[in-house]
């Protein structure tokens, strides 16, 4: 599998990588999962201290904790959980920051973070004083680098502007590019972008005849008029959300979810196709550019 630099860092990740949030509760269940992700060659795990109450952290770190040396691990901070409820409250303060990255080294079974990710924002947070909370870390040893997760471009671009940040985990596939604008700009900064929703809630696999309904602004009936003219003229639309998304040089890395094995499996499949798909002029043509509307 094919690697690309994270970033103005010297991060080499997967240009497939795997979003842990799907994954099945239990290290038992999960195991086979990540295991098949790392012979693929998947070498980014990206992961949070809101999933499942901090659990998700807890499995991957015990089922990757062999391969540490191996991989690139990504996590996020900023939602703190309010106790005795299924709610959560954002909380960027540095306090809560540099509480959380202890937290979640503990329950990843690491020493260290190499890419600990603001998980979203607000125009309002103390931005001086989360970035010196993050430029602290990385001095401590505790990260070795730091991102944002953020789809708000008044809150991504100025982030990355006034810090060392080196990458912006986005929601970005060939049904919802409205991220595209930014691209440019994201690039100045020598930041890379982590595409999340890449297969857009399964519309973009082999599957999306019984996935299908409405999806961001195209209507049921819009999605298979162009799915169907895509995978006439790609053959395989999987392989073909892969190949529009790492068509871009910013973005570094796609990633994707599974709950099976067979769902890794196809993805890797279609990123194996995808190396095959030179050309994503004529799904451009074909596809919605919309823009933010909010946020901007």
């Amino acid at each position: 599998m094919k690697k690309r630099t994270l970033g103005k860092s010297s991060l080499e990740i997967s240009e497939l990588s795997l979003g842990c949030m799907s994954l099945p509760p239990t290290v038992h269940e999960a195991r086979p999962i990540v295991e098949a992700a790392l012979d693929a060659g998947i070498t980014y795990f990206d992961t949070a201290d809101l999933y499942d109450k901090g659990m998700n952290e807890e499995v991957i770190g015990t089922v990757l904790a062999p391969y540490r040396k191996d991989i690139i691990l990504a996590t996020k901070v900023g939602n703190r959980w309010v106790e005795g409820t299924d709610g959560w409250t954002w909380d960027p303060s540095p306090a809560h920051i540099k509480a959380g990255v202890k937290e979640s080294l503990r329950r990843l079974q690491t020493d260290y973070i190499d890419v600990y990710q603001l998980h979203g924002g607000t125009a309002d947070d103390p931005w001086e004083e989360i970035i010196t909370a993050f430029e602290e870390l990385k001095k401590e040893g505790l990260i070795r680098e730091y991102g944002i997760s953020s789809i708000r471009p008044n809150v991504f671009i100025p982030f990355l502007k006034s810090s060392n940040a080196i990458s912006n985990m986005m929601q970005f596939s060939m049904l919802d590019r409205r991220a595209e604008e930014w691209f440019g700009e994201i690039k100045d900064c020598g930041a890379s972008i982590v595409t999340r929703g890449s297969i857009a809630k399964g519309l973009l696999t082999n599957e999306w005849q019984v996935r299908m309904k409405p999806y961001m602004s195209y209507s049921e009936e819009e999605l298979q008029q162009v799915i169907c003219r895509l995978e006439k003229e790609y053959n395989d639309i999987h392989a073909l959300s892969l190949a529009f998304n790492l068509s871009f040089d910013v973005v570094a890395s796609t990633v994707i979810g599974a709950r099976t094995a067979e769902q890794l499996a196809a993805s890797v499949t279609a990123y194996q196709k995808a190396q095959q798909i030179s050309d994503v002029s004529e799904a451009m043509s074909q596809l919605k550019k919309d823009i933010y509307t909010d946020h901007r």
